[in-house]
């Protein structure tokens, strides 16, 4: 029995679906060196597998993407999940670190599916309501950011590290399961529809030739040569290289440099995921209001570039209370809630034949932004100051407050998508063609 979009366990779903690439990452980490001591390796290498799954996170988008332009959302999501739940179960029964990399690898491929999610709110829903939509995916993917750890410890506690894949090996089941019967079609994948109903359509694309290489670079090119959408896709890498800076950072401040606990520390990361998911349903509470996207981003990217550059000049000065730290942190993160739903938004917006082509290279782009903040913040962290996560934030911040002012912002109004105050997109098509399976 298909599930109705506009129904809540349609959203239940979508949020589900988001949240499994960041669920493979956190229910993990408690579990590295039970791990290591298992293959008989250290904590650190079996932090490798975090990067083989966060690699195939960033490069699988960049082909499901098109391929779910062509034939759908609903088959490339049932091969990502079925693909998660073989190479989840493999991991499981891995007896060496190179097999656990390899099969961890797959596993990021299969999860890297389900970035389609934000593809099919852009396909079912206009701006206003795809906006509270992402909104809500937001708040789901946020409260397993909080749930995920301590479920792995938890689960680390009952059993053994291999019980930890056999339970995200149930996840998919039951996501694949309920893909399979509640999920509707939601792209348009019928080649006799007419471009000239949408001028944003490309009419020089064959949609039956769509995956051919020449098709995929040039779909690829429109996306980074599409003044709205690439501009949004930077302002969102930015915004990502922050909250990445962030999460590296802030562990290194506070267990390694002021000395907490791993407890202490996981109170106030708890407290920054709440932050976001409450800057989340801000943003939904100010669009049921009438509230404009673009006030809403002007307002979150500049109170962010105004905590990081504050936190900049306190890292400089020495004075770095873990209180305030943290507060400015929690404020980061609740800006970063209110404004990534827009950006999100705003990016897919003018490109609705390509959405699946769109979304990936933004989410690409912005993992290959944030895995380079993480980086430096490591790379220069002195072992005794915040000054490399305040440093890489405040650079961050301030850049996607001036991509959005210069780049972004102009883009929308010229193009009257996103960008302008009481802009209004072009008008949407609905697919004339749609699996009722």
């Amino acid at each position: 029995m298909q599930i109705q979009p506009k129904s809540f366990a349609f959203t239940l779903l979508l949020g589900f679906l988001a949240a499994v690439p960041y669920s493979g990452i956190d229910i993990n980490l408690p579990a590295l060196a039970a791990t290591g001591a298992s293959l008989d390796r250290s904590a650190s290498d079996v932090g490798l597998t975090m990067s083989a799954f966060m690699i195939s996170l960033a490069a699988a988008p960049l082909l499901y993407g098109p391929v779910s332009d062509r034939f759908g959302r609903k088959p490339v999501l049932m091969f990502g999940l079925a693909l998660f739940i073989v190479a989840s179960l493999t991991c499981a029964t891995a007896q060496s670190l190179p097999q656990l990399l390899i099969f961890r690898f797959v596993q990021g491929i299969g999860a890297a599916s389900t970035g389609l999610t934000f593809a099919v709110i852009r396909d079912l829903f206009d701006e206003t309501t795809a906006r509270a939509k992402i909104a809500n995916v937001m708040v789901a993917i946020n409260v397993v950011t909080i749930i995920a750890p301590t479920a792995g410890a938890a689960l680390l506690t009952l059993g053994s590290w291999r019980l930890i894949y056999a339970v995200q090996t149930a996840i998919g089941i039951a996501l694949l399961w309920a893909v399979l019967l509640g999920f509707g079609e939601s792209a348009r994948i019928d080649p006799r529809i007419d471009p000239r109903i949408d001028p944003r359509i490309d009419s020089s694309i064959d949609p039956v030739n769509r995956l051919g290489p020449a098709a995929l670079i040039r779909s690829y090119v429109r996306v980074l040569t599409h003044r709205v959408s690439f501009s949004y896709i930077l302002v969102g890498a930015a915004c990502s290289a922050t909250l990445f800076a962030y999460v590296t950072g802030s562990s290194l401040f506070f267990i390694d440099a002021i000395g907490l606990t791993a407890s202490e520390y996981g109170l106030i990361f708890s407290a920054c995921s709440a932050a976001v998911m409450s800057g989340a349903l801000l943003d939904g509470r100010l669009g049921r209001r009438g509230v404009q996207p673009a006030q809403v981003m002007t307002i979150g990217l500049v109170l962010s570039a105004a905590a990081t550059s504050t936190l900049l000049a306190m890292a400089l000065g020495g004075w770095t209370p873990p209180a305030l730290v943290a507060a400015l942190l929690m404020a980061v993160a609740l800006t970063f809630g209110m404004t990534i739903p827009n950006i999100l938004n705003a990016t897919m917006q003018p490109l609705p034949d390509i959405a699946g082509a769109v979304g990936a290279a933004a989410g690409s782009i912005q993992m290959i932004a944030g895995a380079v903040s993480s980086s430096l913040v490591a790379v220069l962290f002195d072992g005794r100051s915040a000054l490399s996560m305040a440093a890489v934030m405040a650079a961050s911040s301030l850049l996607a407050l001036t991509a959005y002012w210069l780049l972004a912002r102009p883009a929308g109004r010229h193009r009257n998508f996103g960008g302008g105050l009481g802009s209004q997109s072009a008008p949407r098509v609905t697919s004339s063609v749609t699996n009722p399976n």
